[in-house]
């Protein structure tokens, strides 16, 4: 192992370009054979479909460096399928599978050098991206497609410790029934660029969305779903066909039931009743769990019982569990660690 000279206890969570990463193009209604490259740039016309229409989609994943020097991808089969999804809904080629996870191999191996060791708490982020790149003036598809897979090793999400953040419930809307809510769109983030920013302006973490045709229940935050604790002890996700399908919430749901032995449902939440929930997070790849202490729903403020300095203990162990089950601390369930090793 020949690490890069990089300060792996003091990496934040931002872009570091590494040496490699995977390219192909759409033409001629087929995808080329895909290439390595050391150029991190991406020329296209000034009309692009991405940049006219907002044609693209990503995903994001992580890779670990295991305490026995294995290397493994975090159910990256997963992060594959939800691509085809995004990319139907956007009238997008879809990347094929087994293509998708070739290029996360070809590119964690071209970048070895970058994947911390193992008990830094870092992990080397990959993002996979796809985009409309060929000219379109009128509103249509476009003809021709680029797929990226580029790496970036990133640290913890939260560098000094995790703390429960406070939440606004905002009066924006994050999709509609029918939209692209459920896949991965990029314009699904543009549209909560300024929610976030007067949030955080307003002394806010993240936003809660509600469902856009009634106002009256529980979606999901900027880039993470929600995951609740009930009294009782019974983990509750709630249920919409505009949510993201979070491989992180999918696996927490799994861990419960299966590790910790705990009841869980995955259905609608009402607004009104996450005052009776004891516990709330935030889930997703970069994070893992964000523990949420209070919440304020314009002149009413809920503050949850397991408080504002620690995360409650419910969701303490979906979090050690599912990050023992990443860094092979704990047996993963079949299917969960996509080993990376040469062919």
């Amino acid at each position: 192992m020949n690490t890069k000279t990089i300060d792996w206890a003091n990496l934040g969570f931002q872009y570091i370009q590494t040496e490699k990463r995977y390219i192909s193009h759409f033409r001629n209604g087929e995808w080329d054979e895909g290439v390595l490259s050391t150029d991190g740039n991406v020329v296209i016309s000034e009309s692009a479909g991405v940049l006219q229409y907002a044609q693209t989609c990503f995903e994001g994943l992580k890779v670990y460096r295991l305490e026995d020097g294995r290397i493994v991808a975090f159910r990256p089969d997963l992060n594959a399928e939800r691509m085809v999804d995004s990319a139907k809904q956007l009238e997008m080629p879809p990347f094929p599978k087994e293509r998708f996870l070739d290029a996360v191999r070809q590119v964690v191996l071209a970048n070895l050098d970058y994947i911390p060791p193992y008990g830094t708490g870092a992990s080397l982020y990959l993002r996979p991206v796809m985009f409309g790149s060929s000219a379109v003036l009128g509103v249509k598809p476009a003809t021709e497609y680029e797929f990226r897979l580029f790496a970036s090793p990133v640290g913890p999400y939260f560098k000094d410790g995790v703390k429960p953040l406070t939440l606004r419930v905002t009066d924006y809307d994050r999709a509609a029934p029918h939209g692209t809510g459920h896949v991965k769109a990029g314009l699904n983030y543009a549209m909560s660029m300024r929610a976030i920013t007067e949030a955080h302006a307003l002394g806010y973490d993240e936003n809660m969305y509600l469902d856009a045709a009634t106002r009256t229940k529980v979606e999901e935050a900027g880039g993470a779903n929600f995951i609740f604790v009930t009294k009782d002890q019974h983990i509750v996700t709630p249920r919409s066909s505009s949510i993201l399908p979070s491989i992180t919430r999918r696996s927490i749901m799994t861990i419960a039931r299966e590790y910790l032995h705990l009841e869980t449902e995955e259905r609608e939440v009402d607004l009104d009743e996450v005052a009776d929930f004891a516990e709330c997070g935030l889930c997703g790849t970069a994070a893992v769990i964000s523990p949420v202490g209070r919440l304020v729903d314009h002149e009413r403020t809920i503050d949850f019982p397991s408080g504002m300095e620690q995360m409650g203990p419910i969701t303490q162990q979906l979090y050690d569990t599912l990050t023992a089950i990443q860094h092979g601390r704990l047996p993963a369930p079949e299917g969960w660690l996509y080993e990376i090793k040469e062919q």
